[in-house]
């Protein structure tokens, strides 16, 4: 080491210490920021994401409540209409096919009569008074139930039609002897769906739902919705059904945010879903109120009086909270709370965040910080010691270097000038006078190199552009391919689902069983089937039964054959547009005969069940023309989009009022134009340049492919697509045209 570098070593090692020490500093402020700001900001987003969670869970959970109120409003239509129009002259008589008195004074149906086994049962106690009016409410409900308890089954355990005398009509086909386990003295009248369906404890006619409890019979938990309904002002019978909640009240617990869990609970106080609740043996709901004074209790559902306290702490601060107030703290606990209410029932959905959780990534994240910061900060103190080590020894080899140089002719030295010493200023002196030698050739040759440089760089990068591009291009054909693919495949996929719905359905309904019961019937009167066909009540009516049973099922296979041919013919389409897609890139597809008229009634099949279900009228105006030469798959593509995008149109309008207009008009020697007009929603003007383009759409479930899929599809076709609307609520016209080439007569 260079002498004159050695009283500068305990300077070194003083500046290296104190550096050292305003770094770290800097490090540990810097670190403690960090960690504050992350964990404001995630605990925002954490609270954010919270409730978010919390409604969008609502809305899901509390669809089967929503499902069973709008099934209440329909029942309740249908058994008002029923006991308007069922005559009564019909009503003794059906009324004793219906039900017979037991020897304990109940009046029940048949047992084992067809409708038993079928899932409706009847229970009047003998204290019932059977007039001509509770004949005829008990005949209608009985109506009622029969026709669509089989479809409200799906999501319902039970559908039930109770009267204030306290009969009860229901559907239950997993309990077909039902109305005959029960006792003779059974009284629904303490049933607590029937006592809010009074009209003292329920002024408002509306549904009422009870709080849960363990069916005795199957041993589930479930819930019962009632709705009054009163004629002429007076209350002649309720509507209820019982929703199951074994499987509601286990997603509520398994179905969580990550370190979260999920609390649902009555006003009243009544738990329905806990982590730690305990279900086993309880044969009645735990209450978060009284049982807090039962320390038993709270440990045996529980299984702590922590746990028990805990609950009563979450229960007490949301009945406290504001109306509209959907986050909340819990700050005993340490934990956040996002509440919100189920529609229907009004139970409380908490879901409870502990505060940890939110801090626990923001402590990892600065922990990082400060490792990070102390390993810089050891990085930094070797680099400095370094420096400062070469600080004088350096800086004079390099100027004696430079000296020698000039000495030599070479200009081109550089050297440190930032230095505020002797050393700094001669450098600076010696720097100055061999620059401006230096300047001028290193201008020159930068000047050359530069050149050859940029031409060189400017090369690559359109090399680069042009290969990105390409690249672009081919991945937009591909996705756009597939949207086309999928859009289409989608559309007809719905009318394939209908179908197959609607076909599955006609087999269920075959009443096949019927057969099984008069080959039975025919051999217990085996011996004797000429007296028993002639003389017996029952079988005089066999063979004209057998009969009407024969039409019915050959009505019910013509049906289901019609329905399995749409599904076929569908099946058929979405094959032809995957092989047209496949085909695209490799030859045009080839043209065939196409009846305009057939094609549109095609598209119609394909969207009927959407229109049937939007309940839209359908008017043609369908001018005859012979076949022309087109792509018939494309052209049954576009009509189906455009079909399907009127009958979204028109959900604004009136259900009476729906209207889609189908014309087919030859406007020229070579041209044919197709219209599709709705009085629906109607296109805004400044939509109308718009509609077009690719993922443009007004609609929120929409992805704005098919009418720019339609419009390219139209194009290929040689044709156009087009669209008018006079504006908002004014309807939208779709024309396209499509050249004409009409197919030349065969000899």
């Amino acid at each position: 080491m260079n002498p004159s570098s050695r009283p500068r070593a305990p300077l070194a090692r003083s500046t290296l210490l104190k550096m050292g020490v305003r770094i770290a500093v800097v490090i540990a402020l810097s670190t403690l920021f960090s960690y504050l700001h992350m964990l404001r900001t995630l605990r925002t987003e954490a609270l954010e994401h919270l409730r978010l969670h919390v409604a969008e869970r609502s809305q899901r959970e509390q669809a089967i409540f929503t499902l069973a109120e709008d099934n209440h409003a329909f029942l309740k239509k249908a058994l008002e209409e029923r006991l308007r129009e069922l005559p009564q002259e019909e009503v003794s008589a059906r009324f004793d096919s219906l039900v017979a008195r037991l020897p304990d004074g109940t009046v029940r149906n048949h047992a084992g009569k067809e409708e038993a086994a079928r899932g409706v049962h009847v229970f009047i106690p003998p204290h019932v008074t059977l007039d001509a009016w509770f004949r005829t409410r008990l005949v209608a409900a009985y109506d009622v139930l029969s026709r669509y308890g089989p479809a409200f089954h799906i999501r319902f355990k039970t559908t039930y039609i109770t009267f204030p005398e306290g009969a009860i009509v229901g559907f239950s086909p997993w309990t077909p002897n039902w109305s005959h386990e029960l006792a003779s003295d059974f009284s629904i009248t303490g049933f607590e769906d029937f006592i809010l369906s009074q009209p003292g404890k329920n002024p408002r006619r509306q549904t009422t739902w009870t709080g849960i409890y363990n069916e005795p019979i199957s041993h589930e938990w479930m819930v019962s919705g009632a709705t009054p309904l009163d004629l002429d002002g007076r209350h002649v019978a309720t509507i209820g059904h019982d929703v199951l909640l074994d499987e509601f009240m286990a997603r509520t617990i398994h179905d969580h945010l990550p370190g979260a869990y999920n609390v649902l609970f009555r006003d009243d106080g009544q738990l329905i879903a806990h982590p730690e609740q305990k279900l086993e043996n309880a044969s009645s709901a735990y209450n978060i109120q009284s049982a807090s004074e039962q320390p038993d209790v709270a440990v045996s559902r529980l299984g702590s009086k922590e746990n028990a306290a805990h609950l009563r702490s979450i229960f007490e601060r949301v009945k406290s909270r504001a109306p509209a107030q959907t986050l909340l703290d819990l700050p005993e606990y340490d934990e956040h709370i996002a509440v919100t209410r189920l529609k229907g029932p009004g139970w409380n959905l908490a879901t409870v965040l502990p505060e940890k959780v939110v801090s626990r990534p923001a402590f990892h994240a600065a922990r990082y910080v400060l490792l990070l910061g102390l390993l810089s900060l050891l990085v930094e103190l070797v680099i400095m010691y370094r420096v400062l080590q070469q600080q004088i020894t350096l800086p004079l080899l390099t100027l004696t270097r430079a000296t020698d140089k000039v000495a030599a002719g070479d200009f081109k030295v550089a050297l440190d000038t930032s230095r505020g010493d002797e050393l700094g200023q001669l450098a600076r002196s010696f720097q100055l006078m061999a620059d401006q030698v230096q300047h001028r050739e290193e201008a020159l040759r930068q000047s050359n190199e530069g050149l050859e440089q940029r031409v060189e760089e400017r090369a690559r990068e359109l090399q680069d552009v042009h290969l990105r591009l390409v690249q672009t291009a081919r991945r937009a054909g591909m996705a756009e391919s597939a949207t086309n693919v999928l859009h289409n495949v989608g559309n007809v996929l719905n009318s394939v689902y209908t179908s197959a719905q609607l076909a599955r359905d006609r087999v269920h309904k075959m009443r096949l069983e019927q057969v099984s019961r008069v080959a039975s019937m025919l051999g217990q009167h085996q011996g004797n089937l000429p007296l028993f066909l002639t003389q017996d009540e029952r079988g005089r009516l066999l063979l004209p039964f057998l009969d009407k049973l024969g039409k019915n099922l050959l009505e019910e296979r013509q049906e289901i054959v019609s329905l399995l041919d749409d599904v076929g013919r569908y099946t058929e389409h979405i094959g032809d547009v995957v092989k047209m897609q496949q085909n695209h890139a490799r030859t045009p597809r080839m043209h065939e005969p196409v009846n305009l008229a057939e094609l549109l009634e095609d598209a119609l099949r394909i969207n009927s069940a959407g229109l049937s279900r939007h309940q839209v009228k359908v008017q043609r105006q369908l001018m005859p023309l012979p076949p022309l030469m087109t792509d018939k798959h494309k052209t049954l593509m576009i009509l189906v989009n455009l079909i399907s995008n009127a009958r979204y149109a028109l959900d604004t309008v009136p259900p009476d009022e729906r209207l889609l207009l189908l014309g087919l008009e030859h406007t020229s020697t070579d041209r044919v134009r197709i219209i599709i007009h709705d009085n629906g929603m109607g296109i805004a003007p400044e939509m109308i340049n718009r509609i077009f383009q690719y993922g443009f759409t007004t609609r929120d479930e929409g992805h704005g492919f098919g009418l720019h899929s339609s419009a390219l599809t139209a194009q290929e076709l040689g044709g156009t697509l087009t669209v008018h609307s006079d504006g908002p609520g004014r309807g939208a016209t779709f024309t396209l045209e499509l050249p004409y080439h009409p197919t030349l007569p065969t000899a």
